[in-house]
C-alpha cells in the first residue's frame, strides 16, 4: 500500500493525532492477544512562537529608493554619496524624511517646470502657424494645450516620484474644499475666459467701453485675454485688468463685435441770423476733410434743436479705427469748421443776456448817491 504526500498530515497537530491513533490501535491489539505491554502516546510538539519583526519607517517617495538602487548598480562612487545623503534625515510617525528624498523631490519639481515651460512654448509656436484659424480660435487652442501640457507634466512627476495617490485621499478631499471655497473665483475666471474665447464675443483687438470704480466711462482695446483677467489699454496708456467673470455677467459695450465701423457725433451751434443751408454745407465739408472719416457711409448733418442762443446741429461721421482715438477726430472736424465759418462769415453764437432796469424811488436814490460820490471824487482830484 502506497501513501502520497497529499494523504499525510502536513501540520504538527495532524502528525500527533495520527501517532495517537496508531498507538491506540497497537494497544487494543495487544490487549486482545493477552499481551502485557502498553505504548504511551507521544506528546504534541508545541508550535514555535513567531519573533516580532520591527517596523521599518516607510519612505514617502518610492522613486527616491528606485533611483538610489539604480545608481548603486552602475556607479558605486555616486552610490556612496547618495547613502550619506540618505543617512541624514528624521522620522515622523511611520514616515522617514531624508536629505536625499528632499533632493529628489526638488529635482523632479524643477524638471516638471522646465518640461512644462518648453512644452507650452513649442505648442504655442505650433498653434501660431495655424493661419487658417482665427485669432480667437488660436488663442483658445493655445490655452487648452497649455492646460494639457501642465497636467501631463504633473502626472509624469508624480509617477517618477512613485507617490501613492491612494494615500492622498484625505488630502484630495481637503484640496477639493479649498477649490470650492478659496479658489472659486480663480477657477470661475478660468472657465469664463475659455467660454469667452469659444463664443468669440470678446477677442483680442476689440474696442469695448469700460467704466472705472468712480463710474467714469472710457473705451479701450483688448490686448490680451489671460487665464484670470482681460488686459485693456486705453488711449492714455492706462491698462485695466478686468476679471473674465465680470465680462461674463455684466453688460459689455463692444464697438467692434460684428463690425469695426463706429459712428461719431460732433455737436455744432450757429447763430439764428446765419444761412442754415450754407452752414450745413460747410459742416459736411469739414467732416469730409478729415482723413480718418469714411466716405461710405458718408457724413451727415442733422438739425437737433432750436437752442436759447443758437440753432444746434449734429455732424455724424464714421470711422473704422476707434482704437486710434475718437476725440482727436472730433477736434480735427471742429478746427476745420472754425476756419470755414470765419472765411464765410458764419457766426458762432455765445450766450448773451439783456438786463432791463425799471425806475422806482429806491433805484433813483441809489443812482443819485452814486452820482454824488463820483462828483465828490472828481472835485477832490
Amino acid at each position: 500500500m502506497s501513501t502520497t504526500g497529499q494523504d499525510l498530515p502536513n501540520t504538527a497537530e495532524g502528525a500527533a493525532d495520527t501517532g495517537n491513533a496508531l498507538v491506540d490501535g497497537i494497544n487494543d491489539a495487544t490487549a486482545a492477544s493477552g499481551g502485557a505491554f502498553d505504548i504511551e502516546a507521544p506528546e504534541a510538539t508545541p508550535e514555535p512562537t513567531p519573533t516580532p519583526v520591527p517596523d521599518t519607517p516607510a519612505d514617502p517617495v518610492v522613486g527616491a529608493d528606485v533611483i538610489r538602487d539604480a545608481v548603486a548598480d552602475t556607479t558605486p562612487t555616486v552610490a556612496s554619496v547618495i547613502e550619506q545623503l540618505d543617512a541624514f534625515g528624521f522620522t515622523v510617525a511611520d514616515t522617514r524624511f531624508s536629505l536625499w528624498t528632499v533632493l529628489v523631490v526638488v529635482m523632479v519639481v524643477v524638471g516638471v517646470f522646465v518640461f512644462a515651460r518648453l512644452g507650452t512654448k513649442l505648442a504655442g509656436s505650433g498653434v501660431k502657424r495655424l493661419t487658417k484659424l482665427s485669432l480667437a480660435q488660436r488663442l483658445l487652442m493655445d490655452k487648452l494645450v497649455t492646460v494639457a501640457v501642465w497636467a501631463l507634466a504633473i502626472l509624469i512627476g508624480i509617477d517618477i516620484l512613485g507617490v501613492d495617490l491612494t494615500a492622498l485621499t484625505v488630502f484630495s478631499g481637503a484640496f477639493g474644499l479649498a477649490i470650492g471655497f478659496g479658489l472659486q473665483k480663480t477657477f470661475g475666471n478660468l472657465i469664463a475666459g475659455i467660454i469667452l474665447l469659444m463664443d468669440r464675443s470678446i477677442k483680442p483687438g476689440d474696442v469695448i467701453n469700460i467704466a472705472d470704480q468712480a463710474g467714469n466711462e472710457t473705451f479701450g482695446q483688448i490686448r490680451k485675454i489671460g487665464i484670470r483677467a482681460v488686459s485693456i489699454t486705453t488711449r492714455d496708456e492706462r491698462e485695466y485688468l478686468i476679471p473674465n467673470e465680470n465680462l461674463m455677467v455684466n453688460q459689455v459695450e463692444n464697438w467692434s463685435y460684428s463690425s469695426r465701423k463706429v459712428r461719431m457725433q460732433v455737436p455744432v451751434g450757429v447763430s439764428y441770423g446765419a444761412d442754415m443751408k450754407q452752414a450745413q454745407e460747410l459742416m459736411l465739408k469739414a467732416a469730409n476733410s478729415c482723413k480718418r472719416v469714411l466716405d461710405n457711409p458718408p457724413p451727415s448733418v442733422w438739425m437737433a434743436e432750436y437752442g436759447d442762443s443758437s440753432v444746434n446741429f449734429i455732424i455724424h461721421c464714421w470711422i473704422t479705427d476707434p482704437e486710434m482715438g475718437v476725440g482727436n477726430v472730433r477736434s480735427d472736424v471742429l478746427n476745420t469748421l472754425w476756419d470755414l465759418f470765419q472765411e464765410h462769415n458764419v457766426e458762432i453764437p455765445f450766450p448773451q443776456r439783456d438786463i432791463n432796469l425799471r425806475g422806482n424811488e429806491q433805484f433813483d436814490q441809489l443812482v443819485a448817491a452814486i452820482g454824488q460820490r463820483l462828483g465828490n471824487n472828481s472835485t477832490k482830484s
